[in-house]
């Protein structure tokens, strides 16, 4: 089927025309960002490298940071970007949204602002690249698609890891049938952020440096922290579970339908802030909610479990733990190795490279070159050129709005089911039967 077709498919079968999933259709975008952080840099930079795109509003209430925006812009010899916030006005994003001229924006705040910033840009035509976390309540997450659907204006969750280079050569060996029919997948996100959750508040040492968070703190630290004071469950689970749920097709012929979560008990921040900091510190006595590793499993319509561990309080290396596994072998991600049935050695791994070049995606083929030095290991030019070039091009979404909440919904489901004793939960169903019959357009050519 070819991609246009396919495309139109998938838009009809989704309930929205692809006229009404369009973009402004233009060669050049003029864009927006709320949030110009460390985060909101990174992708900025990106944007900043393209022709096709012009940055002209900027949003941030931290002075320091809209500067350093400001910078880059200026560095890249790119006109100046009006600026709202300036005041520290936490409402002034409202008001760049309604002086409009704007193409589409990118949300890059923290967690909380993600769903009310988002609904505002919907309901004024403005389409939404988001920064991973789609909404705080399982509510917000409703309310976010339903904006989406009633508006027909285009969203897109900004997961990188869909992209990085070794997840989509396994795309391509799962799609290739070499590890035979899917049975069972793991991700998450296991990375100490003990220095990212604290620090001295000192702006030139964003990571790390002392033990306090809120008011105290700078960046992430400011505002992260306190949802491990508040909160226990699965924090951050779009990492995990984007390229899985690409991986068994997710919402195109399959959907989860069951979830729990498990909470082990909360040791290691507060181990960290009376190493860092001493036993006398205040935040040595703050109670932390979340449990230091929290397992969550799912079950999916068509028979597969997908396991997810969050797990950032505890010493250890960074590792998203991906593994799939089918009915003729699997992939680690930990050892970067393969085993599959019948051409590798007997109970024994090959490494990952044998199968890389043989698997590479048509993506990385095409834009290796483009995305060095491009942040994540070049995963962060991928996923603002697919918004960027769907956008140009008024088609859907790679990773669409049913994909966001979906992903997203783990978060406030998981909580659920810690808190009423690791009960098993029914899970949503965002698209309303509509999974049954939408098509997979993720990753099946070489433009995004």
């Amino acid at each position: 089927m070819q991609r246009r077709q396919l495309l139109q498919r998938a838009a009809a079968l989704g309930g929205m025309p692809l006229t009404a999933m369009a973009g402004p259709g233009s060669s050049r975008l003029r864009l927006a960002m709320i949030g110009t952080g460390l985060r909101g840099q990174v992708l900025l930079r990106e944007l900043l490298r393209r022709d096709d795109v012009e940055m002209v509003a900027f949003c941030d209430i931290e002075p320091l940071m809209l500067a350093k925006a400001l910078a880059m812009v200026e560095k890249a010899g790119k006109p100046r970007p009006r600026t709202w916030g300036d005041k520290r006005d936490p409402e002034a994003w409202r008001a760049m949204l309604a002086a409009g001229g704007l193409d589409g924006v990118i949300i890059a705040t923290p967690w909380e602002w993600h769903a009310s910033m988002a609904i505002a840009a919907m309901q004024a035509k403005i389409p939404v690249g988001c920064e991973v976390v789609a909404g705080i309540t399982l509510q917000d997450h409703w309310e976010v698609l339903n904006t989406q659907l009633k508006t027909g204006t285009p969203y897109m969750l900004l997961e990188n890891v869909c992209y990085r280079r070794d997840v989509l050569a396994v795309l391509q060996m799962v799609r290739a049938g070499l590890f035979g029919e899917l049975v069972h997948l793991q991700g998450g996100y296991q990375h100490d952020l003990r220095a990212v959750k604290f620090n001295s508040g000192d702006p030139a040492r964003p990571y790390g440096g002392g033990v306090e968070y809120g008011p105290k703190a700078w960046s992430e630290a400011r505002w992260r922290t306190e949802h491990s004071v508040q909160r226990n469950g699965e924090l951050y689970p779009s990492h995990g579970i984007g390229p899985c749920a690409v991986y068994a097709n997710i919402h195109r012929g399959n959907r989860f339908t069951h979830i729990n979560a498990f909470a082990s008990k909360a040791r290691g921040l507060s181990e960290y802030v009376k190493a860092q900091g001493g036993a006398q510190h205040p935040n040595a006595k703050v109670q932390f909610k979340l449990g230091d590793i929290v397992t969550t499993t799912l079950a999916c319509e068509n028979g597969e479990t997908i396991l997810l561990q969050h797990d950032t309080s505890l010493p250890r290396p960074y590792s998203l733990g991906f593994r799939v596994q089918g009915t003729k072998g699997l992939w680690m991600d930990l050892n970067r190795s393969v085993h599959v049935e019948g051409i590798s050695p007997d109970h024994r791994w090959e490494p990952l490279q044998t199968y890389q070049d043989r698997f590479e995606h048509p993506l990385w083929k095409r834009y290796a070159k483009d995305a060095e030095g491009a942040g994540h290991g070049g995963m962060d030019f991928f996923v603002i050129h697919a918004f960027v070039e769907a956008l140009k091009a008024g088609e859907p979404m790679p990773i669409d709005i049913y994909d966001a909440v979906a992903w997203s919904a783990i978060t406030p489901l998981s909580e659920q089911s810690i808190a009423e004793g690791f009960k098993t939960l029914p899970f949503p169903d965002f698209t309303a039967g509509l999974w049954k019959t939408r098509q997979p357009i993720f990753g099946f050519d070489d433009r995004y």
